[in-house]
């Protein structure tokens, strides 16, 4: 839902010639298609998929719901998206990124499944902002390689001076859906919430990956390919 909406609206600014309405029935390939490089093979998981959706609605009011699905229905996709900021505003970034580890299992073996076939490399590893999905995804692989978690929050923290330049547009176009100006920075202690949060629940990185079905030839050679390549 949120998914599409982006990358419709990445296409329309850095493309003119797309005419990617919001009426227009279109694929996540094919709304982002303008934006590929040529000669580079592309992995797309997409992590506000139905599981995300599917846990946003679970927060909602039976009413919001079927307001919801009468604006997606008729077409108001930034309208229906605004019923679910409330739940967003009130969980922040770094409570949207726990949602994301208990419910997004399938996305994140396959992300590992990727990482695991030395032929891919290298990868780059995005999103839309570069540092949600593309943070926590990133962080779950750090985590298994061991590397301390101050490191992480360091490196994840680095992000948020790099997107100054885009901030004030990403605070705008947020501000369509309701969102507000956090959701354009980086969280502060994220590393070390998703850490607690996975000893806590799932008993450390390889219980988590285990609860994903990331198998242990998967994560064995992830971590040769990383360590000792």
């Amino acid at each position: 839902m949120h998914c599409r909406t982006e990358h419709i609206d990445q296409s329309q600014k850095r493309d003119a010639t797309i005419r990617a309405s919001e009426a227009a029935p279109q694929t996540n390939n094919q709304a982002a298609e303008p934006l590929k490089i040529p000669g580079i093979t592309y992995h797309e998981i997409n992590f506000n998929g139905k599981s995300f959706q599917k846990m946003l609605i679970s927060k909602i009011t039976w009413l919001e719901l079927f307001r919801l699905i009468f604006l997606m229905l008729f077409g108001y996709r930034l309208q229906a998206i605004a019923i679910l900021t409330p739940s967003m505003e009130k969980s922040g970034v770094s409570g949207l990124a726990i949602d994301s580890l208990d419910v997004c299992k399938s996305e994140v073996r396959e992300y590992f499944d990727v990482l695991s076939v030395t032929d891919n490399y290298p990868v780059m590893v995005h999103c839309t902002q570069g540092k949600d999905r593309t943070g926590l995804t990133v962080m779950l692989v750090l985590f298994l390689l061991g590397v301390p978690t101050e490191a992480i929050e360091a490196d994840y923290a680095l992000s948020d001076s790099e997107l100054i330049n885009e901030r004030e547009e990403r605070i705008k176009d947020m501000a369509k859906v309701g969102l507000s100006e956090r959701f354009a920075r980086c969280s502060p202690g994220l590393a070390g919430k998703v850490e607690q949060h996975i000893k806590e629940k799932y008993g450390g990185i390889e219980g988590y990956l285990d609860f994903c079905g990331v198998t242990r030839e998967v994560r064995a050679k992830v971590k040769e390919t990383l360590l000792y390549t």
